[in-house]
């Protein structure tokens, strides 16, 4: 299996990729969550928002996550009418959000041509409770597809629910890090062979994912640090090692 890892901006990037060339679009966007007023979104870092006081690690920020409500889905209609153009007939397009923005992804999926198939829900097996309510353990994943999905020579059925906790200790590279495990199930609705595009590649882990599915890999990752990882980790994946 190959892989290809582009430096910038996805919006700059996708316009150069040809029409139809991609069967799995799995897109794991900056949430734009949080920030009540102007001020907090224009202010506060991604560490500030996702990671903890008492967190053990001293992983970089990323860009793009101070959008207000009507610009990100604005910014993700963009995004995803761009992956559309470069998605097979039949493909599929995953997004994962969080609960604030389950309604902003759903109308940037389906304004930007894809037809709404359904939600996945993500449950993170480790999360820290809520006191007086209820433990936000979940994020969601939203499915769309270019048409009809693909019918495979061998029938899948892949699961309603995902479950995953983030990487932890050494193993976690980024702020925002989805676990490889949940990752390749979802992975699995590509074709065998196939090739799958993440615009938002962060560390790479849908990259490692899709490898060790047997499908070829397409990122984009917009921030130096992140890169670099994204190289090393499909590196290590390619030739065995772990990432």
């Amino acid at each position: 299996m190959s892989w290809t890892l582009h430096q910038g901006d996805a919006l700059a990037i996708l316009p150069t990729f040809p029409d139809q060339s991609i069967d799995l679009v799995l897109a794991d966007p900056p949430y734009n969550s949080g920030g009540r007023t102007s001020s907090e979104r224009a202010t506060q870092t991604a560490r500030n928002k996702y990671v903890s006081g008492d967190a053990n690690h001293d992983l970089a920020n990323f860009a793009g996550d101070n959008r207000d409500q009507r610009s990100f889905g604005y910014w993700l209609t963009l995004v995803l009418s761009e992956c559309l153009r470069t998605a097979q007939i039949g493909a599929s397009c995953l997004v994962f959000c969080d609960w604030r923005q389950t309604a902003a992804t759903s109308d940037a999926l389906q304004a930007a041509g894809w037809t709404w198939r359904g939600i996945i829900p993500w449950r993170k097996t480790i999360s820290r409770p809520q006191r007086d309510g209820f433990r936000r353990e979940c994020e969601y994943i939203l499915w769309g597809s270019h048409g009809a999905p693909i019918r495979h020579d061998t029938p899948i059925y892949l699961p309603g629910l995902v479950e995953g906790s983030q990487p932890r200790g050494q193993q976690r590279r980024h702020i925002t890090q989805k676990p490889v495990e949940v990752l390749r199930q979802l992975v699995r609705i590509c074709r065998p062979g196939g090739t799958v595009l993440d615009p938002f590649a962060g560390s790479g882990s849908t990259g490692v994912a899709a490898l060790a599915e047997g499908r070829d890999f397409v990122g984009i990752e917009i921030t130096d640090h992140y890169a670099a990882i994204a190289r090393q980790r499909l590196a290590d994946t390619e030739i065995g090692r772990t990432p």
